[in-house]
């Protein structure tokens, strides 16, 4: 029996929303055996993080181990990985053992506004990780920040990627979630040649939570199974839409999405 696997890179978040926890329940959810090492701890719900608590970098090294010396990855996905040490000692673990199918997610802030990333770290994810990437994941702001520039629209965007581009990734996705200046969502997706558009029709809601986690994390199960990265992108795109619409509206905050609508959908059940 062949079993596809995917190792989630990232953080956790008790509350079960993002990090570690939206990514294997996205990987469960897209039949890929889900792996994890976590770089942090974290306290938070649907109103805030309450605390971040890094792992030593042993910790974070020897999970990594862990994997590779058993198991191995189909693909690899990054999340919150706070400092520039723990940015450097993840891109030697993935060179060390040869892993390809890299999505990196470049988690900077929280929903509620809590830093996520150290500053210095931003240049040790390009430095280090952007060249082993294939696949990297930015929201608008954090494109800004790994390009240097303001985006304000699609022409900004697309320099924007082609900047990201030439950073290392072979792919860049710019989501296009906080571009609200239209009711339709337009994510870009970059392979150095083409723009290609993806769009979907804007939710009203403020259950948002984990979005940029689930996204990346259903990439990275897609190219797991060995699909191209515009099928892996296409596909993510249609698990968070889901996961959007079909709203769990749990929590007094900003509330999780619903990692189980996508597949309920294809079996023509309601959650």
């Amino acid at each position: 029996m062949s079993v596809n696997k995917a190792l989630t890179i990232a953080g956790s978040d008790s509350g079960g929303g993002a990090g570690i926890q939206a990514d294997l329940k996205t990987f469960q959810e897209l039949d890929v055996f889900g792996m994890s090492a976590l770089t942090a701890v974290t306290a938070q719900n649907t109103l805030g993080v309450q605390g971040v608590y890094p792992l030593e970098i042993e910790a974070v090294a020897r999970q990594i181990d862990s994997i590779g010396e058993d198991l191995g990855a189909d693909a690899v996905k990054t999340g919150m990985l706070f400092s520039s040490e723990i940015i450097r000692t993840i891109a030697d673990k993935i060179k060390q053992y040869g892993w390809r199918n890299l999505v990196v997610d470049p988690v900077m802030v929280a929903k509620g506004g809590a830093p996520l990333l150290q500053q210095e770290a931003v240049k040790a994810v390009i430095e280090h990780l952007l060249p082993l990437a294939m696949v990297i994941t930015p929201n608008i702001p954090e494109a800004e920040v790994l390009a240097g520039m303001a985006i304000q629209n699609l022409a900004d965007r697309e320099e924007a990627a082609s900047v990201i581009k030439q950073m290392g990734a072979q792919y860049v996705v710019i989501k296009g979630g906080h571009d609200e200046a239209s009711d339709n969502l337009a994510d870009l997706l970059y392979d150095g040649t083409e723009f290609i558009y993806l769009e979907s029709r804007r939710i009203p809601t403020r259950h948002t939570h984990g979005t940029g986690c689930t996204f990346s994390a259903a990439i990275a199960a897609e190219l797991a199974k060995g699909n191209t990265v515009t099928d892996a992108v296409q596909t993510a795109k249609d698990f968070i839409q889901a996961a959007i619409e079909d709203s769990l509206e749990i929590g007094a905050g900003h509330g999780p999405t619903n990692h189980w609508a996508f597949q309920r959908r294809k079996r023509g059940e309601t959650i």
